[in-house]
């Protein structure tokens, strides 16, 4: 882990904020506290932080507000949702709104830095899965990803993607057609494997097939493998596609 990188924890909770601040210490991370929506909103919005964990139940301003200001201002940088286990709408439209990943308390402080520890890991340099293929450009159908620039467009648009949205989709296209489970999907992307966080994979698929597919109802690309999980579809299906005029009717 790299030193120099400062966290930023939206916390209410004083004990909780100084035991995360204590952990984050010990992995040479240094850290801010905000106690509420409004100030920590502020300190996002004016900072810069390599990652921030932001409570759900927050005085002033709610979580989810916080969120949505903090994607405004910041789109890529990493945010870590804490919830509790009753708040499970929540956790999906906070997941729904651009958090990266969530631990539900009362949570074990390991789960949580090994959580902070991969999301941070491409920051840091360190090898994720593929990062071999840093100045490849991929190019399926309409969908366009260069890796060097971290950019993506959909049929000529730019598309603005969040950190972990651009590695979901970068596993996706180098691997057209295969089948990941939502588990695998975990591992590979948040570089973690714990049971219960089906909502993390499911959220952020379907953010992509909101920012990427005409019809997000009848996707193209991100493909739904009943029992299995998602693939993308590989140039077979999507010549398919085309010759069976859907795709010229959708232009």
């Amino acid at each position: 882990m790299s030193y120099g990188k400062s966290v930023l924890i939206i916390e209410d909770d004083r004990d909780i904020a100084n035991l995360v601040a204590i952990n984050l210490k010990d992995l040479g991370l240094s850290s801010d506290f905000a106690a509420d929506g409004v100030a920590g909103l502020k300190k996002a919005q004016n900072g810069t932080f390599s990652l921030i964990i932001l409570d759900l139940m927050l005085p002033e301003l709610d979580g989810l507000e916080v969120c949505r200001g903090i994607r405004k201002a910041h789109p890529t940088v990493p945010i870590l949702m804490l919830t509790a286990k009753s708040e499970e709408l929540d956790k999906v439209l906070g997941l729904e709104l651009g958090a990266d990943d969530y631990v539900t308390k009362p949570f074990g402080i390991r789960e949580l830095m090994a959580r902070i520890k991969a999301l941070l890991r491409r920051s840091d340099g360190e090898s994720n899965r593929g990062t071999e293929f840093t100045h490849e450009v991929v190019a399926l159908g309409g969908i366009v990803v260069d890796f060097a620039k971290r950019r993506v467009t959909s049929n000529g648009q730019v598309v603005d993607l969040t950190a972990k949205e651009f590695d979901l989709l970068s596993l996706f296209v180098r691997n057209p057609g295969r089948a990941f489970s939502r588990s695998q999907l975990l591992e590979l992307v948040w570089g973690y494997q714990f049971d219960g966080y089906d909502h993390t994979v499911n959220s952020h698929i379907n953010r992509l097939r909101n920012k990427i597919e005409r019809d997000p109802g009848q996707p193209v690309y991100l493909q739904t493998v009943w029992g299995v999980g998602y693939r993308f579809t590989d140039l077979e299906d999507l010549e398919l596609h085309e010759n069976s005029g859907a795709g010229k009717n959708e232009r």
